[in-house]
């Protein structure tokens, strides 16, 4: 019997490929080259299956050209790279990978937050260019974690983990705002408290974005909302580029209309908008809050066992719904 073929968008763990090997004959991207669509439709011919990451653009035109593919199984949670209507309407399964990273993705949010508020690269910067010459009582001050108001716009797993770290690790006073409110069994253990948009933008010390990118949450934090947020508030954002407006974010860091910003993803990324390499008080990372060896290899592994179930015949494990069906 003909075994499925499958492709693997991007350089993997070996350990991983050696688990699709068992079962497919694999095509990979050893070199990590970036393929244009054109490339992607010409190596998806003869696939039943792709492993992608969120760099891989499947769309119609894709979907359209590629009459054999079965399935698409992301190692990432979002999934806005990918027209699932498309490829629900062709027949295709894709797959994403909850679950596996929200510790992680947490640790590292939180981590930036804590960089903003207390302007640690900043400091490192100040100290590596040999500029330190003596202590002042004014000198690189920032703003306190413990006993602040945490903000979290986007109240999923993700936004859970960030809150418990706040409330339970930092006596933080926990507010978010969410398309719906929790249950108040989830609320109750870490005090945290659903509030509308504006009240969470005026109340925030410290606001951390964690929502699913989508033409609802483009610019979702843009110039309006920044200018109701306090000027000594500081802004993370974990969730996808073009939730936050990166322009309007720049322009209030540089008229210190904000005090602080981390950011992990960016509009165009790897793009960065330049004036956001240009003021000192924001803290940038590339896309990187998943990126513990343990986790990394857990999203690979979650996406390879989509792809093998799928493609013996079974159920996917972590199927990304309709859109229509969203929660």
């Amino acid at each position: 019997m003909t075994r499925p073929a499958v492709l693997v968008a991007r350089r993997l763990f070996p350990s991983v490929v050696e688990r699709l090997a068992a079962h497919f004959d694999v095509e990979t991207n050893d070199a990590d080259t970036l393929w244009s669509r054109g490339d992607l439709i010409a190596r998806l011919q003869g696939k039943q299956g792709v492993f992608v990451t969120t760099g891989e653009p499947i769309d119609a035109t894709l979907v359209a050209a590629c009459p054999d593919l079965q399935a698409v199984c992301s190692m990432a949670v979002g999934y806005n790279n990918i027209d699932v209507a498309a490829c629900h309407a062709r027949g295709i399964t894709v797959t994403n990978a909850p679950d596996v990273l929200t510790e992680t993705t947490a640790d590292f949010g939180f981590a930036l937050m804590m960089a903003a508020a207390r302007r640690i690269t900043e400091g490192e910067r100040f100290l590596r260019s040999g500029a330190w010459s003596k202590w002042a009582p004014d000198f690189f001050v920032g703003a306190d974690i413990h006993g602040a108001t945490l903000g979290i716009l986007g109240m999923g797993r993700i936004g859970q983990a960030i809150a418990r770290r706040g409330a339970l690790g930092f006596g933080m006073n926990v507010i978010y705002h969410n398309r719906s409110r929790l249950p108040l069994a989830d609320e109750a253990p870490i005090g945290a408290r659903w509030v509308d948009k504006a009240t969470l933008l005026a109340e925030a010390d410290h606001l951390v974005v964690v929502v699913p990118y989508g033409p609802a949450s483009h610019h979702l934090i843009g110039a309006v909302e920044l200018a109701q947020m306090k000027p000594t508030a500081t802004l993370t954002n974990i969730a996808r580029g073009g939730v936050v407006d990166d322009a309007a974010l720049a322009m209030a860091l540089r008229s210190n209309r904000l005090a602080a910003a981390a950011l992990d993803v960016f509009e165009g990324e790897p793009s960065v908008h330049p004036a956001l390499l240009e003021v000192p008080n924001v803290v940038l990372t590339p896309h990187i809050a998943s990126a513990s060896l343990p986790t990394r290899l857990a999203m690979a592994d979650l996406a390879a066992d989509n792809l093998i179930a799928l493609l013996q015949g079974g159920a996917a494990i972590t199927p990304v719904p309709t859109p229509s069906h969203r929660s």
